[in-house]
């Protein structure tokens, strides 16, 4: 189970659930234990658990038409930083992960991999199937719009 927390990342960044990232990968992990004895076939059993996470968030989004939550906002701030600089930092975290909320699945998933999990550009490929060109461009409408709107949201502020 060593891939379990980013597997979890992953599915609660899809669903914004939590309980419902970790019923995910625990069907994640069923669904691999039933085909354990196929495992040998696939060169990349990372990649196959993460593919497999994925299309059973994008699964339970599509049946269910999932309305998502605002999500956490705690923010791990050192000491050092004041109070004040630690209520700014949460308020973009919150700002940023609501952002990447609101993109397109396609996006909001090549983010998850790239930006929060760190996943080289090969590994995306690998579990979303998708082109590289495909990918470097969803990752960068994304990053554009999110930094749009984030930028938005600070002149709104300082005026």
């Amino acid at each position: 189970m060593p891939l379990k927390n980013k597997m979890f990342r992953l599915a609660y960044r899809l669903l914004s659930n939590w309980q419902e990232a970790e019923d995910t990968v625990q069907e994640t992990y069923l669904k691999i234990w039933n085909m354990r004895n196929d495992l040998k076939k696939y060169n990349n059993v990372d990649g196959l658990l993460m593919t497999m996470t994925r299309n059973l968030c994008l699964d339970k989004l599509k049946s269910k038409k999932n309305k998502f939550s605002s999500l956490d906002t705690r923010v791990n701030a050192a000491n050092t930083i004041s109070p004040q600089r630690q209520s700014e930092i949460a308020d973009d975290v919150h700002h940023v992960k609501q952002l990447i909320n609101k993109l397109p699945e396609q996006q909001k998933t090549i983010i998850q991999l790239r930006d929060v999990e760190g996943y080289e550009f090969d590994e995306i490929l690998n579990i979303t199937g998708f082109d590289l060109n495909y990918v470097r461009v969803n990752l960068s409408r994304g990053r554009k719009k999110i930094k749009e709107e984030i930028q938005k949201i600070h002149s709104y502020e300082t005026t």
